[in-house]
Formats: C-alpha cells, structure tokens, sequence
C-alpha cells in the first residue's frame, strides 16, 4: 500500500476509496496513524509465524508484545477502538503461559480480526462525515 499525506488526499480525484473533500482534524489524524500500520502488521504476521515453527527467541517476543502495546496506546488515543481492543488482546495472549501452539493458534486467529479492523478504521477515516453529525465523544454546542 502506498503511502500518501493526509494534505495530498484532498487533491486526489474523486474514485470514491481515498477521498477527503472534507475530513475532520481527527480523520486526518486517524488516517496518518493508519498508514503507518501495514509495515507493522506484516511483520506482526511474520513473527507469529516464526513461533509456529520455534524459531524465535525471547527478544523477539519481547518487541512484538511492546509493538503490540504500543499499536494498541496510538489507536485508543485516536479513538480506534477495535483496533486497541484486538492488540491489547493479541498483547495478553502472548504474553500468556500455555502451550506454544494455542498460543500461535490464537495470534493467528487475533490477527486476522486486527487486519479486518483495520481495512474497517481505514475505510472509515478515509469517509467523509455528513454535515451536522457529531464524532463519538463530543458534545453539541
């Protein structure tokens, strides 16, 4: 996926995905976070992949559990919520004791919901908001 600047989208034609004719601050805030994530979300897969076949070791599970925590400390400041709730989840599951193989069975499970999340947040940012309805969490004046 290419990366593109919130303030370029606005000049982007009208094909109906990627449109900002008028996106609020948060969108474009929101949008600029998300754009960050595919690199992320790549090498999230990769690792999990890597413990499928025991070939990871404790400081790789150490960084993918921080970038976990931190995914989800970026999307709840933006009010992402499905996107923290499922890495705050994929967070605790490898963070858990058990058997290595629930655990990669429920990573995998987790991450699949976290891509979907994502694609739904994405297209959601990328969306104008009618004129007149107020964002979750504030207040008519």
């Amino acid at each position: 996926m290419r990366r593109v600047h919130p303030d370029r989208l606005r000049d982007a034609p009208s094909t109906g995905t990627m449109t900002a004719e008028k996106l609020s601050s948060r969108q474009h805030a929101q949008l600029a976070f998300l754009q960050t994530l595919p690199p992320k979300l790549q090498r999230m897969h990769t690792v999990v992949e890597q413990m499928a076949s025991m070939r990871v070791d404790d400081t790789i599970v150490r960084n993918f559990i921080r970038g976990l925590d931190e995914l989800k400390a970026g999307a709840g400041a933006l009010s992402l919520t499905s996107l923290s709730d499922t890495a705050g989840l994929m967070a605790t599951v490898a963070r858990r004791g058990g058997g290595l193989q629930m655990k990669v069975r429920g990573l995998r499970e987790l991450l699949g919901s976290l891509k979907f999340n994502y694609e739904g947040a994405l297209r959601k940012a990328a969306t104008a908001e009618p004129d007149g309805e107020q964002p979750p969490g504030t207040a008519a004046r």
